[in-house]
């Protein structure tokens, strides 16, 4: 797999799966692994002192996985496929969903596996193995990378007027940044559990120079204009995600109950405002792409993707430009 130039790397929490095994059926004492290797009804627990690591990982445009430079787990290079995703039971009688993922290399052995989990893992609540899925995997994944807002956010129309999410409808003419008023594509909605990955990312009223407090997706990026270049990336215009920006005051994830999720997509990746903040629209590239409904996505103008022109490339500032109280740095920096 070749490199593309300025494509953003995803950083996925994982556990390695020696700190997710069986205690009890019919593999007691083995780890999680490839799903032709695994039994339903096998009770399996997280290793007590367990941490998430990020994976840092690259797609190509046909959609290909290996991991990135800067990956603090795995072999660089190393090509990463998806597995399965398991549906576990825990003995509180909740579910989680956990997308399996594994390491190979060039010969197509096998280095590691990994747990991706879309929820949160607890040690010591006993983990029953009651679904196995290997067809939908690759949409829950690309679920995760989903720029969405939540239900209530207020968009600025080309009108000027501000309008929640909800009411927009495919057709309907919004502000962008770069191209002025600009028709909507399509427009997504999904229903999820607001825990792990898709908790939603609170950014209180002020936090950002925002009205309003704004609800969006952890990996959904922030567009800002730095008048002094305060996180040293380099340049005055940068995009930062969500979850980056949390700080435990002002910007918070919101974890608990469900969330409702509307994701915009236009012809060419936009900056629109919501609730006044410059945010991104979807994301089209190899991974988001197959969660999309597949007339839509063959109809894609390529400059949606970043293989196509995409005018936003370069701008997203990498782990190490990520800074403690980041939220009130660029809430300075974008007004100095």
């Amino acid at each position: 797999m070749s490199k593309a130039v300025d494509i953003p790397a995803y950083s996925l929490p994982v556990y390695v799966a020696r700190d997710f095994t069986v205690i009890n059926g019919a593999n007691l004492g083995d780890a999680v692994s490839f799903a032709t290797e695994l039994d339903l009804d096998d009770t399996y627990d997280l290793r007590v002192g367990a941490l998430t690591g990020r994976l840092s990982v690259l797609v190509d445009p046909e959609g290909h996985m290996q991991i990135a430079p800067d990956t603090r787990f795995g072999t660089v290079g190393s090509a990463l496929h998806i597995d399965s995703c398991l549906t576990m039971m825990s003995s509180d009688g909740r579910t989680t969903e956990v997308i399996v993922l594994v390491e190979v290399d060039a010969e197509g052995d096998a280095l590691q596996v990994y747990i991706l989990p879309l929820a949160e893992l607890k040690p010591r609540m006993g983990y029953a193995l009651v679904g196995l899925d290997t067809q939908n995997a690759h949409q829950k994944f690309a679920e995760m990378a989903y720029a969405s807002l939540a239900r209530g956010t207020r968009i600025a129309t080309a009108s000027g007027a501000l309008k929640p999410v909800e009411e927009l409808r495919s057709g309907d003419v919004i502000l962008t940044r770069d191209d002025g008023p600009q028709k909507i594509a399509w427009i997504g909605q999904s229903t999820v559990r607001a825990v792990g990955e898709f908790a939603p990312i609170r950014i209180q009223a002020g936090a950002m120079n925002n009205e309003a407090d704004l609800l969006l997706s952890p990996d959904h990026r922030l567009f800002v204009y730095q008048r002094s270049d305060a996180v040293g990336a380099g340049r005055s215009e940068i995009l930062v995600r969500a979850r980056h920006l949390v700080d435990g005051d002002t910007v918070m994830q919101d974890s608990g109950g469900f969330i409702e999720y509307y994701q915009l997509l236009f012809e060419r990746h936009q900056i629109v405002y919501a609730e006044g903040i410059a945010v991104e629209t979807l994301f089209v590239d190899p991974r988001t792409r197959a969660a999309l409904p597949a007339e839509l996505g063959a109809s894609l103008s390529q400059d949606n993707a970043p293989h196509g022109g995409e005018p936003h490339a370069g701008f997203e500032i990498d782990e190490a430009h990520v800074k403690p109280d980041l939220a009130k740095l660029l809430k300075d920096a974008s007004k100095k």
